[in-house]
C-alpha cells in the first residue's frame, strides 16, 4: 500500500518568509486558508522585502490558478503535491471555548482543526513561524511545526564558531618560510592533510607563531598579512583574518560573524576603501527591523529621515575611519567626495533592491535578520567584479520569525563553508571598551 501524503496548511509569516515556500514540501499537499490570502493583501504595497514576497506569492497563484484552486486543487509539478485555498470555516466548541478572540491566528487554526476531522487517513500539520501559535495548536491537538526547509542543524551550528585550526608543535623553520614566500609553501611539502577551501590556521611553533590561510588554486599554505587597511589596523587574530578576507581579491563571497563590538562592519568598510579604486562603487546597507514591531511608516518626516536613526551605527563606522586621519587629509577629502558622487552609499537594505550590483563591493550589516531566501536574492545579483560581506551576529535576531537555525548568515556559513569563492570567520574578542567587553561576556 502506498504511504499517504501529508497535508501541510501554511501561516501567512512562512510565505513572507519565502514566496516560492509550497514548492518545498515534496509529495505533500498544501493549503492556504483563505485568511492567509486576505493578510497577504495587506502586505502588497511597500518597498520592504515582505511586500515583495507578498506579491510575488500572489502573482504565482494568479499564474497558476484555474478552478480547480478552491476545489481539489492545483498539480505543483512532477513529484510535488497539490495547492488548494482552503475557505473559513466555523470555530469549534473547543476553540471558541479556549481562544475567546477571533483573529487571523485562531481563524487559520479552524480551517487547520477542520481539515485534520475531515482527513482522518491523512496527517494534517500546520506550519508556521510563529511560536506561540505553534503552542495554540498543539494544546487543542493540531500538530504543528516551524518552517524547516531552510533550517541549519543544530550539530552544524558550531561550524560558525569553530571555523580556526590551531595547530601547536609546528616547525619552526616550516613556519619561516611561510612567512618569507608570499605564495606561500605547497601542502605535500609541508605533509599536511588536506583542508577544506579558505581553511584558516594558527600554526605555532616553539619560537614562532603565523597565521595563515589554505590556498585551493595553488595547493599552498599562504600566510595571512596584517597590513593596515584606510588607517584600520587589525587589533588580534581574529580581527586579521577578516582583513585577509576582505582585501583578498580572489574571494568574491564573505561572511564576519561575532557579537557587538567585535569589528566586523568597521574592518569590511576600511578594506572596501582602501580597494575604491578596484570597485565602481561601495555600498553599504542594512535591514531596517523596527523595534518591538513598530512600523516606522508612522514615524515623521521624508523616507530618508524615517530610516535616518536605523543607519546611525554605519555613519559611526565611517566616522571612525575618518577620525584616524585629520580633518583635512587627502584621505577624508576621499571619502566625502565619494559620498557626494555616491560613489559610497550607506542605504536601507530594501533601497537597493533592484539595483544593478556590477563591480560593487556591497557590504550588508545585520545580515542576521535577513532570510536565505532573501540572502539567495542578494547573492545571485551579483555580477561580474562584485564582492560581498555580509555581517552580523546571530545571537542577535531582532525579527520576529528568524532565530539562530533559520537566519540567512548561519545559512550562508553552512552552505557555503568549503567554496573557494568564499571565506567565513567569527570574531570573538570585542575591542570597543573594557566595558563593552564585560557586558557582552556577563550580560
Amino acid at each position: 500500500m502506498p504511504k499517504k501524503t501529508k497535508i501541510f496548511v501554511l501561516d501567512t509569516n512562512i510565505i513572507l518568509h519565502d514566496d516560492k515556500a509550497i514548492y518545498n514540501f515534496q509529495d505533500n499537499d498544501i493549503v492556504i486558508p483563505i485568511t492567509v490570502v486576505e493578510e497577504l493583501d495587506k502586505f502588497k504595497r511597500g518597498n520592504d522585502t515582505l511586500s515583495y514576497n507578498a506579491r510575488e506569492f500572489v502573482r504565482e497563484m494568479d499564474r497558476i490558478s484555474d478552478n480547480s484552486l478552491f476545489a481539489k486543487g492545483i498539480p505543483l509539478g512532477k513529484g510535488k503535491g497539490t495547492v488548494k485555498i482552503e475557505i473559513g470555516h466555523p470555530f469549534s466548541s473547543e476553540i471558541s471555548a479556549s481562544l475567546f478572540d477571533d483573529t487571523p491566528d485562531h481563524r487559520i487554526l479552524a480551517t487547520t482543526q477542520w481539515l485534520s476531522e475531515n482527513n482522518k487517513d491523512r496527517k494534517v500539520i500546520l506550519v508556521t513561524k510563529d511560536v506561540n501559535l505553534r503552542i495554540k495548536a498543539k494544546a487543542l491537538g493540531i500538530m504543528a511545526q516551524d518552517y524547516l526547509t531552510d533550517k541549519v542543524d543544530d550539530s552544524r551550528i558550531e561550524t560558525v564558531h569553530n571555523e580556526v585550526v590551531d595547530i601547536t608543535d609546528f616547525p619552526d623553520e616550516a613556519i619561516e618560510e611561510i612567512l618569507g614566500n608570499r605564495d606561500g609553501v605547497s601542502l605535500t611539502k609541508l605533509k599536511m592533510e588536506q583542508p577544506a577551501a579558505n581553511q584558516l590556521f594558527k600554526l605555532k611553533g616553539v619560537k614562532h607563531l603565523v597565521l595563515a590561510r589554505y590556498q585551493e588554486s595553488t595547493n599552498s599554505i599562504v600566510a595571512v598579512r596584517t597590513d593596515k587597511a584606510y588607517g584600520i589596523k587589525a587589533r588580534n587574530n581574529e580581527q586579521a583574518f577578516s582583513l585577509d578576507a576582505v582585501m583578498n581579491p580572489d574571494i568574491k563571497l564573505v561572511a564576519l560573524t561575532g557579537k557587538a563590538g567585535t569589528g566586523k562592519t568597521l574592518l569590511a568598510l576600511a578594506g572596501a576603501l582602501a580597494q575604491e579604486a578596484d570597485f565602481d562603487q561601495i555600498l553599504l546597507a542594512r535591514p531596517v527591523i523596527p523595534l518591538r514591531n513598530q512600523d516606522i511608516g508612522f514615524l515623521p518626516g521624508t523616507a530618508d529621515e524615517k530610516v535616518g536613526p536605523y543607519m546611525l551605527p554605519l555613519y559611526d563606522n565611517l566616522s571612525v575611519i575618518k577620525k584616524q586621519t585629520s580633518s583635512t587629509s587627502k584621505e577624508n577629502v576621499k571619502i566625502e567626495d565619494m559620498l557626494r558622487r555616491e560613489k559610497l552609499v550607506i542605504s536601507q537594505l530594501a533601497y537597493i533592491r533592484g539595483r544593478s550590483l556590477n563591480n560593487v563591493f556591497f557590504i550588508v550589516d545585520e545580515a542576521q535578520n535577513l532570510t536565505p531566501h532573501e540572502v539567495k536574492t542578494i547573492i545571485t545579483r551579483a555580477g561580474e567584479g562584485t564582492k560581498i560581506v555580509f555581517t552580523g551576529d546571530i545571537f542577535q535576531i531582532d525579527s520576529p520569525y528568524l532565530d539562530i537555525n533559520s537566519n540567512g548568515l548561519t545559512h550562508i556559513v553552512d552552505k557555503m563553508y568549503g567554496q573557494p569563492l568564499f571565506q567565513h570567520v567569527n570574531l570573538i574578542k570585542g575591542e570597543r571598551s573594557e566595558l563593552s567587553e564585560l557586558a557582552g561576556r556577563l550580560l
